[in-house]
């Protein structure tokens, strides 16, 4: 691909990534309230459901995504329960300001990635970038494998960049709390903030 469609795109998916969103959210959400063990498989998870959107996209695959509704929902609606099942983790987590560490219990990178994976592919606001603006940012028909690899590549880029971002202010934030009671806050905080994209994805 030429160098303007490339940065046509990152530039387009810098400003729709970093605008809050539910998979933000989750992400925030998470470092907050566990801090960063476990957040780089969840968080890949959530960048991979990107690449896969882009990769329908690019297919010209609306249609078929389209056709596949049902099975979407189903992915949308798994993601919100586990968004759900985190909230719920961070809302009963105990207040410790010891170990700022994450939970190990609830760190098992697999079942993290797959969360984050299952996040974005339910998550509307990613759905409408890829399959509807995507093809007027570029002309997604002379896509080549190559220019593929080139997408994806800027995709993980800029993801990498905006996530972490975020990653590194919650971390940032978190160690400003060091007592039990402001750590039962940032739990409970982050558990609403959590339960709140689980509904914003649930309900779109």
């Amino acid at each position: 691909m030429d160098l303007t469609s490339l940065v046509i795109f990152g530039g387009a998916l810098l400003v729709a990534a970093a605008s809050p969103g539910p998979g933000i959210a989750a992400i925030v959400a998470r470092v907050l309230g566990r801090g960063t063990e476990g957040a780089f498989a969840f968080t890949a998870g959530v960048a991979l459901g990107d690449v896969v959107w882009l990769t329908l996209a690019v297919l010209g695959l609306s249609a078929i995504a389209q056709s596949f509704e049902g099975v979407f929902l189903a992915i949308k609606y798994a993601g919100a329960a586990y968004l759900l099942y985190l909230a719920w983790r961070l809302w009963t987590a105990p207040a410790d300001v010891q170990d700022l560490r994450a939970d190990p219990t609830d760190a098992h990178a697999l079942r993290l990635f797959l969360g984050g994976l299952a996040v974005t592919m339910g998550n509307p606001k990613v759905m409408v970038f890829y399959l509807a603006l995507l093809p007027s940012l570029i002309e997604v028909a002379r896509v080549s494998w190559i220019g593929w690899l080139e997408l994806s590549a800027v995709t993980l880029a800029v993801l990498t960049l905006v996530f972490g971002g975020y990653i590194l202010l919650a971390v940032r934030t978190r160690a400003l709390f060091t007592s039990p009671r402001a750590m039962r806050l940032v739990n409970r905080g982050s558990g609403a903030v959590m339960a709140s994209a689980a509904v914003a994805i649930a309900s779109r």
